[in-house]
């Protein structure tokens, strides 16, 4: 087995855990520097009542808080399955330098789990989208940006 398989074989059993102890999703995520396996999530949706509780944001966030950082440059993530739009986001957010993933997309699909009218509604124009999104407060926000803008002891990102 390679160390790559051997990893994945983790985040595989990490989504077998979560489903037999209910706590949401068949759905399992380690995330990896060097050799050592530096976060771990599972799909924590339903026991958790949080709709962002997927394994991979959770392995995010346990990774970048063993490693005191808010990036994970050279790390690597092994997902039990390919990551849906908002784990996708959240994987480039957080800069790895490579993703493997077991199960595909339509894999979850056949199981419920459907992401393609997310990923059909961020091609959609803003304006004719299913939820609507509308422009509101810029003017004040804006004033934010600015400040942003000329901060001098920002934490760039």
């Amino acid at each position: 087995m390679t160390r790559e398989e051997k990893f994945m074989q983790e985040a595989i059993l990490l989504s077998l855990k979560g489903m037999a102890n209910n706590e949401g999703g068949p759905f399992g995520c380690v995330i990896v520097k060097g050799d050592e396996i530096v976060g771990r999530g599972n799909n924590k949706v339903s026991s958790t009542n949080d709709p962002t509780a997927h394994a991979e944001v959770s392995a995010i966030r346990d990774a970048c808080k063993n490693l005191h950082t808010f990036q994970l440059t050279g790390c690597e993530i092994y997902t039990s399955c390919e990551p849906c739009p908002m784990c996708l986001g959240a994987i480039y957010w957080a800069r790895p330098k490579v993703v493997y993933y077991a199960n595909n997309r339509q894999d979850a699909a056949e199981i419920g789990f459907d992401d393609s009218m997310i990923y059909e509604e961020m091609m959609v124009a803003i304006e004719d989208r299913k939820i609507p999104i509308l422009p509101l407060g810029r003017e004040n926000a804006l004033k934010v940006f600015h400040q942003w803008k000329e901060k001098d002891d920002k934490t760039h990102y």
